[in-house]
């Protein structure tokens, strides 16, 4: 998934040229209206997962859903959207990716040839589906020599090296049989890295120790230009009194892997961890964490610079804590997954969504429990919009993507839920299905380099708008077994044209560039923009 963090500062930049900051948009569900007709099936093997991933497969500019089923079958469904349009999709059968006990899905090039890849987690062997073109894909296990081995998989991150020709790919893995004790252990994670060949993957490296794992990150957290693993894991099962926390490993290119701790600075944190969201909230110019669990959820933020990964929780300063309902069992504690940081209102304000559901039935956790959608305010914390804007839903929700699924400039959202039909929200602004209405001008940006790392994954892209400077790092994993692979989308508010620069993977700096605002464009190294979308 994207992640955002504003530029490097000693505060943060006022945004002087929004206007209607925090208006609370239209979100209008359409999913069997437009032909998404799909859930999340399965007992307790599967109450945890429920992925989506989203991703352009046939070049038309409008991204394709993938669906995890669980017991039932994932399923294909190509964007027959009209542009700025109503959703319609329709589905694709083929015994390739109508796998079953998928768990999520992540779009990834993982060849450098410009067609989408998809990784698919499982209770069972993980699949690496090649892409063919046109959204037909080939099981690639072993072509690519990878083992999906056997687990309980709940996550995925991957990262390019300097210089190399293939991923570096990290799988995260929950829970194993139950011991003659009955103790259920968690397994450990997998690092996967390039193998001799520079073209498949090498045997898989053991994190250990792990912690029942449920989202990963390769993440810049020190803006050093090396990528670390932020591991969020599941309290629930590693128990209170063993070392189980949350975690950061060292992966480099090559050597042991190595996990932070004290000495470096790292400070024990345990949650239920679910999911991990980042974006730069204070404005210290590196990225702030989001933490998903039952009760209260963790916003951390760097407490010392990136002289070590010590980070104090602002969740309650910032109004993001959102430890119970805000309509439904507004007495009981909720249950949060998925999280995603974007701006749905294109304010130019990052916003917040939070999908929420209890686990299976139990009674000390909220059953009724609606997601969150936290605005962007003014004073620089966040408001629930969630009833309001339309997603105040009782059904159990678990992964998500936030896109524009018909190239409108307005952002979409796709909720799974597990054993009710997945949810689609179309974006109509401040308008009604029937006539929808823009909120503030927005610019969306996809980037696209030579060799194996086609995608710029690890790329930071800077926009300035007015008086306002955000930038946003490239990256794939984080979220709960949802991902995307789209162009970026960035809010204007009322700015008319904005400036962009990126930083590509290698450390090389291109220029400024003045583009039109409302508009999706391709950046290419050393190249000018060029207009594209559906």
């Amino acid at each position: 998934m994207v992640v955002v963090a504003v530029a490097l500062a000693t505060v943060a930049v006022p945004h002087l040229f929004v206007q209607n900051a925090g208006s609370v948009p239209h979100l209008v569900e359409e999913a069997q209206a437009a032909g998404v007709i799909h859930s999340y099936q399965g007992d307790f093997d599967y109450l945890v997962g429920g992925g989506v991933a989203a991703f352009d497969c046939n070049g038309d500019g409008l991204p394709e859903l993938y669906l995890a089923g669980g017991t039932a079958p994932a399923q294909l469904f190509l964007n027959t959207s009209t542009p700025a349009g109503a959703l319609r999709f329709s589905p694709l059968p083929d015994p390739v990716t109508d796998l079953t006990d998928v768990t999520g899905a992540y779009p990834i090039d993982i060849d450098g040839d410009g067609i989408v890849d998809l990784m698919v987690l499982r209770n069972g062997e993980n699949v690496l589906l090649r892409g063919l073109g046109d959204c037909r894909f080939a099981r690639a296990n072993e072509e690519w020599s990878f083992d999906g081995g056997d687990e309980w998989s709940t996550a995925f991150s991957a990262k390019w090296d300097a210089g190399a020709t293939w991923p570096t790919i990290a799988v995260g893995n929950y829970l194993g049989p139950a011991e003659s004790n009955g103790v259920l252990p968690c397994l450990d994670d997998q690092i996967y890295r390039p193998g001799a060949s520079g073209t498949a993957f090498g045997p898989s490296i053991s994190l250990t120790p792990s912690w029942c794992t449920l989202s990963l990150l390769f993440t810049d957290w020190d803006r050093s230009g090396r990528r670390d693993l932020r591991v969020s894991n599941d309290r629930y099962y590693y128990g209170e009194q063993s070392a189980g926390e949350e975690q950061l490993w060292s992966v480099p290119s090559s050597g042991p892997v190595s996990q932070y701790t004290a000495a470096d600075g790292w400070q024990p944190v345990r949650v239920w961890g679910m999911g991990i969201a980042d974006y730069d909230v204070n404005g210290d110019g590196y990225p702030d964490y989001y933490l998903t669990s039952q009760g209260d959820n963790k916003l951390q933020m760097l407490a010392s610079g990136p002289s070590g990964p010590q980070y104090a929780d602002d969740a309650l300063a910032m109004g993001v804590t959102a430890t119970r309902p805000y309509v439904g069992d507004t007495t009981l504690p909720s249950t949060a997954w998925h999280s995603e940081f974007q701006d749905v209102n294109n304010d130019g304000r990052m916003d917040l969504f939070v999908s929420k559901g209890n686990v299976n039935a139990d009674p000390a956790f909220a059953s009724q429990d609606p997601s969150d959608l936290f605005l962007g305010q003014a004073d620089d914390t966040f408001k629930e919009a969630g009833q309001e804007a339309g997603i105040a839903d009782f059904g159990s929700a678990r992964g998500a993507v936030i896109v524009d699924l018909n190239g409108d400039g307005m952002l979409d959202m796709v909720v799974v839920e597990r054993l009710e039909n997945v949810r689609v929200y179309r974006n109509v602004g401040s308008g009604t299905s029937a006539a929808p209405q823009p909120m503030g001008n927005w610019l969306a940006l996809r980037l696209q380099q030579p060799g194996a790392n086609r995608d710029a994954i690890g790329s930071w892209i800077e926009v300035k708008a007015g008086d306002v400077e955000e930038q946003r790092e490239l990256t794939i994993g984080g979220g709960h077994a949802s991902g995307d692979l789209v162009p970026l989308h960035f809010g204007l508010g009322t700015a008319s044209q904005a400036q962009v620069r990126i930083t590509w993977p290698d450390g090389s700096v291109g220029g400024w560039q003045t583009l039109d605002a409302d508009g999706t464009y391709l950046l290419q190294p050393a190249a000018e923009p060029q207009v594209i979308g559906p």
